[in-house]
């Protein structure tokens, strides 16, 4: 809930693809809002989250499959795959299954 003496802007948003547009104007009829009012809702859901607070790919990963047990795997010696047209090497460290 945003506080009473917050201050309100304006935006516009230019470019918009048609089917975000589209979307948004389902997912507001949906929830029996306007557009306007989904937007502030989604913008302000999804800002009211700090980075550093969100939990990242690999501890949602690991969170999710903790009930399981998880999986060890054993180290692999990196693979050289190729250079670039720069003369850059990549080199890839492929996990085995076991």
């Amino acid at each position: 809930m945003a506080h009473a003496l917050a201050p309100t802007a304006t935006i516009t948003i230019r470019n918009l693809d048609g089917r975000v547009k589209e979307r948004l104007r389902i997912r507001a009829a949906t929830n029996g809002s306007s557009m306007g009012a989904e937007a502030r809702s989604i913008l302000a859901a999804t800002l009211a989250v700090d980075a550093e607070d969100a939990p990242d790919l690999v501890e949602a990963i690991r969170r999710r499959m903790a009930p399981f047990g998880g999986i060890d795997l054993e180290e692999h010696p990196a693979v050289t795959i190729g250079a670039s047209p720069l003369g850059i090497v990549v080199e890839v460290a492929v996990p085995i299954f076991t």
